[in-house]
């Protein structure tokens, strides 16, 4: 009489059940440190970005130079 429910089958959705949950805590660890990951990337300063700017020879020395002491004074 206890056992007619579910044909002795209800272990198995308790299995199911706690997988599940396990699963979704693993997998919303795992998104959450990725993210971290991804948002903790420095920024590049003023001086990174002039240094970019110079090696593609998008300025010339003197305004390279001319910023670089601008930059420096701040």
């Amino acid at each position: 009489m206890y056992h007619e429910y579910w044909n002795g089958w209800g272990w198995v959705l308790w299995i199911g059940f706690w997988f599940l949950l396990i699963s979704s805590f693993g997998h919303w660890g795992y998104s959450y440190r990725s993210n971290r990951r991804y948002f903790a990337q420095t920024q590049k300063t003023a001086l990174d970005i002039l240094n970019e700017r110079y090696a593609r020879g998008d300025i010339e020395q003197a305004e390279f130079s001319r910023i670089k002491k601008e930059i420096a004074s701040k």
